[in-house]
């Protein structure tokens, strides 16, 4: 049976009984919903192909667009995503936050059924602590964000749940509307999706511009190489 928890302004600590069950209904290969510090994710467990294959049907997403992978930690991040010295100082410069790096699989990684290429993984630490806490409790997760294929993000507990249905097991849901709780409560969500950059060619390439302006990125990595290629868009 489908959860709906709705999550009040007030931080984490309201949000446990949510959390444990969005967490439960992971292991046991279902899918959630839940907040981030850009936008609602849709999520499962990265190692169970029917997990993956249950993501793709629901957001009616493409197979040739990869799955990324939302990490607890940057420790977490490089367990799936093998680092160079440029991710490293863009994730020092950008982690937890609204970057992902497209990045070479590690072995942990290189069997999941992620669509798109199978050598690469795109991967994000996100700041929002209601997705930072049911990442800590298991692990890293394939995570895009939650809408169909092709349409805008969706911001309300009601689009959400009328999406996706008893496709997904537990919803984690915070309106946009909501008035912004405390420090603990963590940042505001930018409801902007994330600036995808990868950094597997020759030189950085963005994919998508999102919450991270590119001239942000463009500095760090002029700063770390001044005689590097300068960031190209897709």
């Amino acid at each position: 049976m489908t959860e709906v928890h709705r999550l009040g302004p007030s931080g984490i600590d309201e949000a446990g009984a949510g959390v444990e069950a969005a967490a439960a209904a992971i292991l046991r290969g279902g899918l959630v919903v839940f907040p981030t510090d850009t936008v609602f994710a849709l999520a499962g467990r990265p190692d169970d192909p029917s997990a993956t294959a249950r993501i793709f049907e629901a957001k009616r997403r493409p197979a040739d667009l990869a799955l990324p992978v939302l990490a607890a930690s940057v420790e977490d991040a490089w367990t799936v995503a093998a680092p160079d010295d440029l991710s490293r100082a863009l994730a020092r410069e950008f982690w937890p936050g609204g970057l992902t790096l497209v990045l070479r699989r590690t072995e942990r990684s290189a069997g999941w059924d992620l669509g798109g290429r199978p050598a690469t993984v795109a991967v994000r630490v996100p700041a929002d602590p209601v997705s930072r806490s049911l990442l800590a409790r298991v692990g890293v997760l394939a995570a895009t964000s939650a809408n169909l294929s092709g349409l805008p993000p969706l911001h309300h507990s009601t689009e959400l749940t009328e999406a996706f249905g008893d496709q997904v097991e537990v919803y984690l849901v915070r309106d946009i509307e909501d008035p912004p709780g405390p420090e603990s409560a963590g940042p505001p969500r930018t409801e902007e999706a994330s600036t995808v950059v990868d950094l597997t060619g020759p030189q950085p390439k963005m994919l998508r511009q999102g919450a991270i302006a590119p001239s942000l990125i463009r500095d760090v990595v002029a700063g770390f190489d001044p005689g590097a290629p300068s960031l190209d868009w897709a």
